[in-house]
């Protein structure tokens, strides 16, 4: 049995375009492998620990190989807790709509939380950066009020995606699968719906191979 790691980061729930493409994605999913177990975790909703400036001194006491003091520990372990939550999964679909071009503040929280040295990276002068988290597909749905298309202006824009495969490559994975529904709003609301449509039936394909 695997688990799969549903990652909403949309406070509209059934009114985000991202959430809608992924719920259909995931409910394929549950139909093909229905022993596989399933977490939801919408940013937005989950209790997140901020990392603050407890936090950072936590970290930099590992890094200068130092013991915590207790509230370094009390602090730290609620930056596991998310870590290994996270790393336990064997699969992960990811529903994220583009903020001011880039994505939402409570994912870069998230990914803050997450992309930390000796749990999902290493680093030596010998070899450099080395991602920790192999072999697990992801999948990330992204919604665009805008079209954001390779090859044209417009693509300068787009620090949502090009964001979420650095980032995610960096700590592993090697390959971000994606599927993009743009223009939501752009268009109008006639084309935002046939987007949406076009998306879910490529979502419902995925998901019997993911």
């Amino acid at each position: 049995m695997s688990t799969l790691l549903y990652i909403q980061a949309s406070p509209r729930g059934t009114r985000s375009k991202s959430i809608a493409v992924a719920d259909a994605f995931v409910e394929e999913y549950r139909q093909q492998y229905s022993n596989d177990e399933i977490v939801t975790l919408n940013l937005f909703d989950a209790p997140m620990p901020d990392f603050d400036k407890l936090a950072v001194q936590a970290k930099y006491t590992i890094l200068h190989g130092k013991s915590h003091s207790s509230e370094e520990k009390q602090t730290w372990r609620q930056i596991e807790e998310v870590i290994e939550q996270f790393t336990s999964a064997d699969k992960y679909v990811l529903a994220v709509p583009m903020w001011n071009f880039s994505i939402p503040y409570r994912l870069k929280q998230y990914i803050d939380i997450l992309v930390q040295p000796g749990y999902t990276f290493s680093y030596s002068p010998e070899t450099g950066y080395k991602g920790l988290v192999h072999h697990k597909p992801l999948l990330t749905v992204y919604a665009r009020g805008g079209q954001y298309e390779t090859g044209t202006e417009a693509e300068a824009f787009d620090l949502q995606k090009k964001y979420i495969e650095l980032i995610f490559g960096f700590i592993g994975f090697e390959s971000v699968n994606s599927i993009i529904v743009e223009p939501t709003l752009q268009a109008g609301p006639d084309i935002a719906a046939e987007k949406v449509r076009n998306a879910v039936e490529t979502a419902k394909k995925l998901a019997a191979e993911f």
